[in-house]
């Protein structure tokens, strides 16, 4: 317990990262002609934790994902101590990809997310640099381990781990070195990752073009997510589309995560621009989405959230950012499947703190709580109140009815 009050301490205490960005208008995002046998996913560092968790829990539409410096599916069992000790440092120990699987299964087996057996075709790229300092090998190594034991094909997996780069997205041409870890986190490494994964995970494809830059667009979060902000998301996110695809020709989806410290207001469309996706949309009709974070008191460094800042349910179908994700796949032409059912209704009177510790609240200020998912202020962790879970995973002040 004392442990716990020490964490809500520094997660109170911990003030956001503001910066500039360059703003174009925002556009709708649009429905275009789309594969829908052709989505994959692909992430940096947190990025690649939430490419993880989408794609399994939706394993049913997406194909492959790219893991570049990120970790098994549930690392952090909803712990920010676990996230930092056994998913990024290992001195609690190297994550168990034995159990995080058996939990899978039984999310699986209770409808939270897809079934494992539709990972069996899958393509699994895994990238860890060895001059990584905040990602240690054996979070990369166990997430290999859960995606063999899950039942990916051996021939499936690509898994590189002899660059020596930092903790960073890696390219050809950057201005930070390849073993810098630091802002932008983009390296040098004369390595285009981007084309990579892609490769990976679509098998063969045609050269890559030349990015247009009238092509990546931003467009409104706000649409798919309420008050994304509050639920770390930014305010606008980026979609690259190529012409051909714009025009109505059949396209396919990839879902592209940045990492921590790389939001809108951090380093602007720095990520969608020049990872190098984009070169290799242009030639081989991909949509590339790009989805953006935005930092907060719970979560200062922009990061997605994949161990519980905002939503008890992160890392299932029913958790606020995936559903958001799979909201603007399903508007791109990609449908994600049914959402939670609304009609889900709980009332829960208690205290505060206890709200907090069985994840029915965030922390939202110094000893204050606030529903989680929805945000409505519950006061002091000292006081009690009473919160509605509608849907389920959801929680609010709002009283609902079964």
């Amino acid at each position: 317990m004392r442990a716990r009050f020490l964490l809500l301490f520094i997660l109170t205490c911990l003030s956001a990262t503001q910066g500039s960005t360059a703003v174009r208008s925002a556009e709708r995002l649009p429905s275009l002609h789309l594969d829908p046998a052709g989505t994959t996913v692909s992430g940096l560092s947190s990025g690649a934790f939430m490419a993880v968790q989408l794609h399994i829990a939706y394993s049913k539409r997406i194909i492959g994902v790219g893991v570049v410096a990120g970790g098994p599916y549930y690392c952090a069992e909803g712990l920010l101590s676990a996230a930092l000790f056994h998913c990024m440092k290992t001195t609690g120990g190297a994550p168990k990809a034995g159990a995080l699987l058996a939990r899978a299964r039984e999310l699986a087996r209770d409808g939270r997310i897809d079934p494992l057996e539709d990972l069996s075709d899958d393509r699994v790229y895994l990238f860890s640099g060895t001059q990584d300092s905040i990602v240690a090998r054996p979070v990369m190594d166990a997430a290999r381990d859960f995606y063999r034991q899950a039942g990916v094909a051996g021939q499936n997996i690509k898994y590189v781990n002899n660059v020596p780069a930092g903790h960073a997205f890696i390219v050809e041409h950057a201005s930070n070195s390849c073993g810098t870890t630091g802002s932008p986190f983009i390296n040098d490494c004369d390595y285009d990752q981007a084309g990579a994964i892609l490769r990976h995970l679509y098998g063969s494809l045609a050269p890559p073009g030349v990015m247009d830059e009238r092509r990546l667009l931003e467009f409104d979060q706000a649409e798919f997510v309420a008050s994304p902000e509050a639920h770390g998301m930014a305010s606008r996110g980026f979609v690259y589309i190529p012409a051909a695809c714009a025009a109505g020709e059949t396209c396919r989806l990839h879902i592209a995560f940045a990492g921590c410290d790389q939001t809108p207001a951090q380093i602007g469309n720095l990520y969608a621009r020049t990872t190098g996706y984009n070169r290799w949309a242009e030639t081989n009709r991909l949509v590339v989405l790009y989805p953006q974070t935005a930092a907060s008191i719970g979560n200062p460094n922009g990061c997605w959230d994949w161990w519980g800042y905002d939503d008890p349910e992160y890392f299932t179908k029913r958790g606020r950012q995936m559903i958001a994700i799979a909201r603007m796949a399903t508007r791109l032409g990609v449908s994600f499947g049914a959402e939670p059912d609304a009609r889900f209704c709980r009332a829960y009177t208690d205290l505060n703190w206890n709200h907090w510790l069985k994840n029915r609240a965030t922390v939202c200020g110094w000893s204050l709580v606030c529903a989680a998912g929805s945000g409505d202020a519950l006061g002091s962790v000292y006081v009690s109140s009473t919160v509605y879970e509608s849907p389920e995973g959801t929680y609010s002040t709002t009283r609902c009815s079964p």
